[in-house]
């Protein structure tokens, strides 16, 4: 076999593959469901071809100019369409079924979260003065609002924004790394936001002052509560996999769990983000509290819904595999 002989015989499959990944350009789904299965063939076989040139041909000219196209065709066959889709499948499906594929883990987050709230609001009408001892300094204000909800002037709404939406982060992301300490800092994490929460909801109602909570937290409390929520499941799933390993090592255990809920916990960034642009902007007098509350609510709603959605079609696929 010589150099000249092998590229008569090969160089028309290179040369389609060569025109498709012109075809194709940075977008090989161009090409359409058949194109792609075709340039997956043509890569492969190129590959092989480049393996044979390499052992028979180190020296000829052919080897350097298979090597490009065959390295052209990888970056579009793996690299840049692997990446691309990666990020907008895990934008538009996987983030939604990593959260809806362990009801387990997010019936125990909204129960932490939920039933130290409902104690506390309980506690908070039945003894307000004990009540308002847990109160930090800084959310004294949330348990006593003025009638008429914050009115801030854009500047003061922005900064305050900001320090809102890092807070937020702060209380997911604590939630979330909490599950390296077996998930008991997690559970802290969400019993004391809740039982915070709630106390601070009763003190406010029991004072008179509901409608103007609702007015201060309608708006983002429902989405933030879901982020914490989220972020509670991760650290869960992090701590299981360090009290039930299986039988895995706890380090291995960990690693695997470690991704996962790592995606969770950066899929909810963006929503956090949300929540701090809602409380800054959102609660103050400007808004009717009917618009405030439906703005939380129908956030709320998507987000969930996406969760239903999305998590649904998994679950659909996992029992139709079985």
């Amino acid at each position: 076999m010589t150099p000249e002989r092998f590229a008569a015989e090969r160089g028309p499959a290179w040369s389609e593959l060569e025109a498709a990944l012109k075809r194709a350009g940075d977008r090989p789904e161009r090409l359409g469901r058949d194109g792609v299965r075709r340039l997956g063939a043509l890569y492969r076989a190129a590959a092989a071809d480049l393996a044979f040139a390499r052992r028979r041909f180190p020296q000829d000219p052919l080897t350097p100019r298979l090597e490009a196209l065959v390295l052209r065709a990888r970056a579009s066959v793996y690299a840049r369409a692997g990446r691309r889709a990666s990020v907008w499948a895990f934008l538009s499906r996987g983030y939604w079924r990593r959260l809806a594929e362990r009801p387990a883990f997010l019936a125990a987050a909204w129960a932490l979260l939920l039933v130290p709230a409902g104690l506390g609001a309980l506690w908070a009408v039945l003894d307000a003065p004990a009540a308002a001892g847990l109160i930090p300094g800084e959310f004294a204000a949330a348990a006593d609002p003025p009638p008429e909800g914050r009115d801030y002037d854009a500047a003061t709404a922005s900064a305050f924004s900001f320090q809102v939406m890092l807070n937020n982060i702060q209380v997911t992301l604590v939630a979330f790394a909490g599950g390296i300490a077996f998930g008991a800092l997690t559970v802290y994490a969400l019993f004391f936001n809740g039982l915070l929460l709630g106390t601070i909801a009763g003190l406010a109602i029991d004072g008179g002052n509901g409608i103007a909570f609702l007015r201060l937290v309608s708006s983002h409390g429902p989405l933030e509560i879901s982020c914490i929520v989220v972020g509670g499941v991760a650290g869960l799933r992090l701590g299981w996999s360090l009290i039930r390993p299986g039988p895995l090592r706890r380090g291995t255990s960990l690693r695997r769990e470690a991704r996962q809920a790592v995606e969770l916990a950066a899929g909810t960034v963006p929503w956090l983000v949300a929540c701090g642009f809602l409380e800054g902007f959102a609660t103050g007098p400007e808004l009717p509290v009917a618009v405030q509350t439906a703005l939380g609510f129908s956030l709320f709603g998507l987000f969930w819904g996406l969760v239903f959605w999305r998590g649904r079609q998994k679950v659909a696929r996992d029992l139709a595999r079985r």
